[in-house]
């Protein structure tokens, strides 16, 4: 086969191949084209290779086809793009979708530590039943506040410990046993603690140490609960596409949401570790403690519904997480 004969009759096509891989935008009409175009452009580099070889033409029309590929699979973006979209789309889009069920959890939550605290501080039996009483007066006088004392080992092993909580939250979400088993038994044994407390009358003290770190502590552990049972859902639920595509689905992007969270810790475990027992003014020990809810909240319901209005629901885009299956109806 001669190589300028082909490369004279087929030109045209290769030119017009490569001008729809350029092309800024493309309608119907003309992605069905090049993709026709690159099927008959590939068997002409075939037709080649196998006829002469290594040419100049078929150096050529590679390139064009590479092009044409480049076009139809689309290109990984790079880490620099692909973070900064993590931060500003996906995390806060995934978050946004727990709102309510946060919401719901946060409520039931604070509902138990008061039932089971009230309950057991109403019976002077049930709390000596808890412990010696010279066990229980250094508890309320000594060790709940020694616990809190300021320093980066503290602060860093408080964050790897709510680190864990959150990840087996979203880990074992999926039995939906596991984060509503971590809840009600967080939730006990505050509850516990608070009425040890009442009964030495330091119920303020453990409110003021609690305060500052705790408010953003336990909304992450909300979250990575309501992150577990919405995979749960996703399983239990899936809708109308197969059980295992929704839950991988809804696992990846609620993946995004333990990623984000160990952040959220981190932060939350700088707070307890410096702000909760420094010496600085309570009043200020907490401000720093709302301030950082705050930022938190407002990333997640103001940036998040933000992301969510665009589209956004925190799942990998298309060329990471590959070509989903498309359903009728």
């Amino acid at each position: 086969m001669d190589a300028d004969a082909l490369t004279d009759a087929r030109r045209p096509e290769w030119e017009r191949l490569e001008a729809l891989s350029r092309a800024r935008r493309l309608d119907g009409a003309e992605v069905d084209e090049l993709i026709l175009r690159y099927r008959a452009a590939s068997a002409d580099l075939a037709e080649l290779k196998t006829s002469v070889g290594d040419s100049p033409q078929g150096a050529y029309l590679s390139t064009v086809l590479a092009a044409a590929r480049l076009r139809l699979t689309g290109a990984s973006e790079n880490v620099v793009v692909r973070t900064a979209r993590f931060f500003t789309m996906q995390l806060p889009a995934a978050l946004y979708r727990l709102r309510w069920t946060t919401a719901v959890i946060a409520v039931v939550f604070v509902l138990l530590i008061l039932l089971s605290g009230a309950w057991i501080a109403a019976d002077p039996t049930r709390v000596a039943a808890l412990g010696t009483p010279e066990a229980l007066r250094q508890y309320a006088e000594e060790d709940f506040v020694d616990y809190y004392r300021p320093m980066a080992s503290f602060a860093g092993m408080v964050w790897s410990n709510n680190a864990w909580i959150a990840l087996q939250c979203v880990l074992f979400g999926v039995t939906g046993i596991w984060p509503v088993w971590m809840l009600i038994q967080n939730a006990v044994s505050l509850g516990v603690a608070a009425a040890v407390m009442a009964a030495h009358g330091r119920l303020d003290v453990m409110i003021l140490h609690i305060l500052p770190h705790g408010m953003l502590e336990l909304t992450a552990i909300f979250i990575a609960a309501a992150a577990g049972l919405h995979i749960f859902w996703s399983w239990a639920v899936p809708g109308r596409r197969p059980r295992g595509e929704s839950l991988a689905a809804g696992g990846r992007a609620l993946a995004t949401v333990a990623m984000g969270l160990v952040l959220v810790l981190l932060l939350s475990g700088l707070v307890e570790g410096f702000v909760t027992g420094s010496d600085l003014p309570w009043v200020v020990r907490i401000g720093i403690g709302a301030v950082a809810l705050g930022v938190v909240l407002v990333y997640m319901l103001v940036v998040g519904r933000r992301a969510a209005r665009r589209g956004e629901t925190g799942d990998l885009i298309e060329y990471e997480a590959g070509t989903p299956t498309l359903t009728a109806g």
